[in-house]
């Protein structure tokens, strides 16, 4: 690799020999002094020399036999080589006693490579030179030197800096640190301290109780509008609805008959009565078990004859019949004869009749599937049924833990079903389709409620005895039993097992356990009738005796079931 060679005047100062590395065209730059060292003799003017020369990119070489100034340029990080063909390298450096042996500077040797033969001239030469290890040779430093020093020659015993009045200088920094650590250290250990003895330690006291259980079986009305109060009866309940719009398909197993009535016309003859008779509409005719009734009136002559009878009847004008059922049996033929409601039977030559003056015709009848009233209820309970399951897991998921969920109360209720096509029409083909709105309700309680309420049902058990009281009231375990939907809600009966025990107060062991050992306390309680065992625990685990704070102080019971 090329290089630079400056050579350095006596009357050169600083910012000259600064201004002539900077405008060096390679990389690699010789600095040659002049005997007399002159300004490099400064330990800052070096420092100054070699930042300059790193902001510009350059690795500095000194080319010089003097130690004195080599032993400088190692302190600014800047190889030495005696001649232009040597070997640059950092000179050492002897550590100065200056602290008692904490700070030492230890100057190591690092071969920056070979400097090669170089041109004549009496300002600037280029040769090749080893710029990869004068790279790894040569980094920052950013610290500052005392003004100008003089370092010992490499391999001698350095002396003791002389320091006036005889005193060492102390190194305030080293000081600094380790004052900021003893107060440091300091305010941790009266922090620690303080905590705990005043706040950590803490007591358990843990009470072995002979209970008995109590059961209670209590008759209670739920309802959302009703407020819990054991002396009522009363359980205030949620319900949660869940509406749904649901069809099911369903076969159609009705059957009707269809088809169409027979019509014709007839003619009525009057041989009954001398005087003109006028039949109404809708007057039923007969012949044969089959009935046809007239659809408009008519007017019948009378008849006419000699002495005692009726030769000549009179006659009406024909007048249009229905036949009164659909069915090919009421097609009968043009003359046919048919008596005639409030009319007597022909009697010799007496008679009142009709004579079909045509043929009574299009009468016909078929069986055909209809929807009955039967399949849509089935379908409705259907519909209902095949999602109940769901509905009611739908609904048991509103409520939390916090509730205990009434299963019984679960209910359905149908809206109005609409079928397709509807009761008692014909279902041409596949099936029938049933539609409806079924709301879904399932109702539950709190437990806060279910506990205030057997709270209040045990207190009012125990109100006669003085040394006794409850320990669980058995909300944990309560179930609802017998439940029956009302108009005023459901009603069930709330069943529970409590345990009872001797009356301990938290409130008087706390009281009586603060500041005492563990002996103390055991024996205190222990004298208490219906305790079998007592235990104390004190935390952390320096701590002796329980704590004057009752705060601080944790009451448990273990129960021992006599039963």
């Amino acid at each position: 690799m090329n290089k630079d060679v400056i050579y350095i005047d006596v009357e050169d100062d600083i910012t000259a020999i600064i201004g002539k590395v900077k405008e060096a065209n390679e990389k690699i730059v010789a600095l040659v002094p002049p005997k007399r060292i002159g300004v490099l003799q400064s330990a800052v003017n070096l420092r100054l020399l070699s930042r300059a020369a790193e902001q510009k990119d350059k690795r500095l070489v000194l080319i010089t036999n003097n130690t004195a100034l080599s032993a400088l340029a190692a302190a600014a990080k800047i190889p030495v080589a005696k001649n232009l063909q040597s070997k640059p390298e950092l000179a050492p450096i002897a550590a100065l006693d200056v602290d008692n042996g904490e700070d030492v500077i230890d100057g190591s040797q690092m071969p920056v490579g070979e400097l090669a033969r170089t041109a004549d001239g009496p300002k600037k030469a280029t040769a090749a030179f080893g710029g990869a290890a004068i790279d790894d040779a040569i980094n920052q430093n950013a610290a500052e030197d005392p003004a100008k020093a003089t370092p010992p020659v490499p391999g001698a015993t350095p002396q003791k800096p002389r320091v006036k009045s005889g005193i060492k200088v102390p190194n305030f920094a080293s000081f600094r640190k380790k004052l900021i650590f003893i107060i440091g250290g300091a305010v941790l250990l009266v922090a620690f301290l303080i905590w705990a003895i005043f706040f950590a330690p803490s007591a358990t006291v843990i009470i072995t109780a002979r209970t008995t259980e109590s059961s209670a079986n209590s008759k209670v009305t739920l309802a959302s509008t009703a407020n819990t109060d054991m002396s009522a009866g009363t359980l205030k309940s949620v319900t949660e609805e869940l509406k749904k719009d649901l069809s099911v398909e369903f076969e159609a197993t009705g059957k009707k008959d269809v088809g169409e009535k027979a019509q014709g016309q007839v003619v009525f003859k009057n041989c009954e009565s001398m005087s003109a008779q006028t039949v109404p509409a809708g007057t039923a005719i007969t012949s044969n078990g089959k009935t046809f009734t007239t659809q408009s009136a008519v007017s019948v002559p009378g008849g006419t004859g000699g002495f005692g009878g009726c030769s000549s009847p009179g006659t009406s004008g024909a007048v249009g019949v229905t036949a009164q059922e659909i069915g090919e049996q009421y097609n009968v033929a043009n003359g046919t004869t048919f008596s005639v409601s409030g009319h007597s039977s022909s009697s010799g030559s007496v008679y009142f009749n009709a004579v079909a003056s045509t043929d009574m015709s299009g009468g016909s009848k078929k069986q055909v599937k209809v929807v009955s009233s039967e399949d849509i209820q089935k379908a409705g309970e259907e519909l209902v049924r095949q999602n109940s399951d769901d509905a009611k897991k739908q609904l048991a998921s509103k409520f939390d833990d916090t509730f205990i969920v009434l299963e019984q109360s679960f209910k359905t209720a149908q809206g109005n079903p609409q079928s397709t096509p509807g009761a008692g029409q014909e279902l041409s083909s596949g099936k029938a389709k049933l539609t409806s709105t079924v709301t879904y309700s399932l109702a539950a309680v709190t437990r806060a409620d279910v506990s205030k309420f057997l709270d209040d049902y045990f207190s009012q058990q125990l109100k006669d005895t003085q040394d006794q009281r409850v320990f669980e009231n058995g909300s944990d375990g309560a179930t609802f039993t017998n439940l029956t939907t009302g108009n005023n809600g459901i009603t069930a009966n709330l069943v529970a097992t409590a345990k009872i025990g001797p009356k301990i107060e938290d409130s008087q062991i706390k009281d009586g356990a603060k500041g005492k050992r563990y002996g103390e306390i055991q024996s205190s309680i222990e004298a208490i009738q219906g305790v079998d065992d007592v235990d104390v625990k004190f935390w952390p685990f320096w701590v002796s005796s329980a704590p004057n704070d009752t705060n601080r102080i944790k009451v448990e019971f273990n129960l021992n079931d006599a039963s």
